[in-house]
């Protein structure tokens, strides 16, 4: 939403919205767009939400197969994680610095509401701020916690069982043009490290179009949102089919988002004073 939306417009907005609380993030999005779909388009759209508790419960079904690639590579394997972390360090101290950031190891944790980042330490995540363990790096410990929502998967992670491993294309925000290549690089380098998976390694470095920036990525006459608004009254379906019917090109008009955005000025300074190129290996799987 821009900072300079009409009042009006935010005050119908926030009339549609839940006024309870919520304990994270997570179930407020979920309560306000189960809210606002109905609301804003009927019956006529099929909705599907996809947040960090889902991805839980499907790392969950990942683990529970102790045949699976995750719980084999990530969990047992005794350097695979470690290695990871050691390429994410590796970017987090290079001229790539800035774009895929090591928050948090693997999983973040919730308690009394807050978001806590853990550290990987001899095959426990610790509390870094209190040194306390949370959890076993082991699938039967990971699973009963992941039941109970205290650790959810962090966007690595998450980008590693909806996209990277099954190859399926990821569409994000302006940022992820940047960090998701760099996480298959991540991934690719520490499959070569171990020797191991050589077909996923293969079909990583062959896939020219692994993702697109688009998400939330509308340029149109006027605000979209105070469009929706102005539409529910059963002209939905005609705004629809008219944005719909505008090319990705179009609907990203200027890019400002990108030529506005510190960044983006970062990255290409580093470009063109040759810190950074096209060709560095770091980019080989954008």
């Amino acid at each position: 939403m821009e900072p300079n939306t009409g009042g009006d417009v935010l005050t119908l907005l926030r009339a549609f919205l839940p006024k309870t609380q919520f304990e994270r993030p997570a179930h407020a999005i979920k309560a306000a767009n189960l809210t606002l779909w109905p609301k804003m388009f009927g019956g006529r759209f099929a909705f599907l939400q996809i947040d960090d508790e889902d991805i839980a419960d499907l790392v969950a079904d990942h683990l529970s197969d102790e045949n699976s690639w995750l719980r084999m590579r990530l969990l047992e394997d005794p350097n695979f994680a470690s290695n990871i972390l050691a390429s994410l360090d590796g970017l987090a101290s290079g001229p790539w610095s800035g774009w895929l950031a090591r928050g948090t190891d693997f999983f973040w944790f919730y308690e009394n509401g807050k978001r806590l980042p853990l550290r990987l330490v001899a095959g426990e995540l610790i509390d870094p701020a209190t040194g306390r363990k949370v959890a076993c790096f082991t699938a039967p410990d990971i699973l009963e916690r992941l039941a109970n929502r205290s650790p959810v998967p962090n966007l690595l992670l998450m980008f590693l069982v909806l996209s990277i491993l099954p190859g399926v294309r990821a569409l994000g925000g302006s940022y992820q043009p940047i960090y998701y290549p760099l996480m298959r690089y991540v991934v690719c380098r520490t499959l070569e490290a171990a020797g191991v998976d050589e077909d996923l390694r293969q079909a990583l470095a062959t896939d020219d179009v692994p993702g697109a920036w688009g998400h939330r990525v509308i340029e149109c006459d006027g605000d979209p949102l105070e469009l929706c608004l102005n539409c529910m009254n059963g002209a939905m379906s005609d705004l629809i089919d008219r944005l719909g019917d505008i090319s990705f090109a179009e609907a990203c008009g200027s890019m400002k988002g990108f030529v506005t955005d510190p960044s983006w000025h970062e990255l290409h300074k580093r470009l063109r004073n040759g810190l950074i190129a096209p060709t560095d290996e770091e980019w080989a799987f954008s």
